[in-house]
């Protein structure tokens, strides 16, 4: 199987997913701990939060493999994102809730780990990268928007509640700020609660794209389950996802007018 499935739009927008795959190799399977083989750390139903994509004629890039299979958005190298925070790395061996995700001793060595670099890391980030190239070729400029959700409590990642919206653009490093700022008071305006650059930063995806000088800008959007499921069964809810994607929809039109304005004014810094 294919690590990732495409749709390749014409406008300036291209959405990533990649942490909503739930496809396991057998061989890796047969591996996991009776937790791991939950999944429990997937980034749910993401890609129904963005039915309005393809009419943004955007490109969507989703990931088909699970993050235990490996994390798209973690280094090849395994850096940490996080400096004093738990890490959670590219073959994570225990889950967000600290249980092992593998029955013990049959962890992933580090051959096998480069193989799943090789297998399915590459394949994404390189389509990845063409299709910035395709879109900034075409209009100029690309805007890279990473999609994320997770549980809204938990503790070993960040103390209390998770706010609705996380926005991350490492600091304002990896987007224009007319663009920040337009999907920031944006996501205001909805009645979620959001915020900017506060427990979520953006991830190596958004830090790894994001240049602002050479005309590609990334920010990444980490929702909470709360908002379009229920985060004890896993069930989607329709009617909590379609408010949620009105909400998700206003953030994403408001950003990219504001890189259209930025682009046509050239007046601006």
């Amino acid at each position: 199987m294919r690590p990732y499935t495409l749709h390749s739009g014409n406008g300036p927008l291209i959405i990533s997913i990649p942490h909503a795959g739930t496809h396991v190799p057998p061989a890796i399977a047969a591996r996991f701990s009776e937790h791991g083989q939950s999944l429990i750390d997937t980034d749910w139903f993401v890609e129904k939060l963005y039915p309005f994509a393809r009419d943004l004629s955007a490109t969507v890039l989703r990931a088909t493999h699970s993050r235990y299979v490996i994390d798209l958005n973690r280094s090849p190298t395994d850096d940490h994102l996080y400096p004093g925070q738990m890490k959670t790395g590219l073959c994570p061996l225990q889950s967000f809730y600290g249980e092992p995700i593998y029955q013990t001793g049959k962890e992933p060595a580090a051959p096998e780990i480069a193989t799943r670099v090789q297998e399915y890391w590459h394949p994404y980030h390189e389509r990845l990268r063409q299709e910035i190239g395709r879109v900034k070729k075409l209009h100029g400029y690309a805007v890279l928007f990473d999609a994320h959700s997770i549980k809204s409590v938990v503790p070993l990642l960040f103390e209390g509640v998770l706010p609705d919206l996380n926005l991350g653009t490492n600091r304002n490093a990896t987007c224009h700020e007319l663009i920040t700022n337009a999907a920031f008071h944006a996501g205001e305006r909805t009645g979620y609660k959001t915020v900017l650059n506060a427990r979520f930063l953006g991830g190596y995806i958004t830090r790894q794209y994001g240049a602002p000088k050479d005309h590609v800008h990334a920010l990444q959007m980490e929702l909470t389950w709360k908002n379009y499921m229920n985060e004890t069964t896993l069930e989607f809810d329709a009617a909590k996802a379609e408010k949620l994607s009105a909400a998700l929809y206003q953030v994403i039109d408001s950003m990219m007018q504001a890189a259209q304005r930025l682009y046509s004014d050239r007046s601006l810094p």
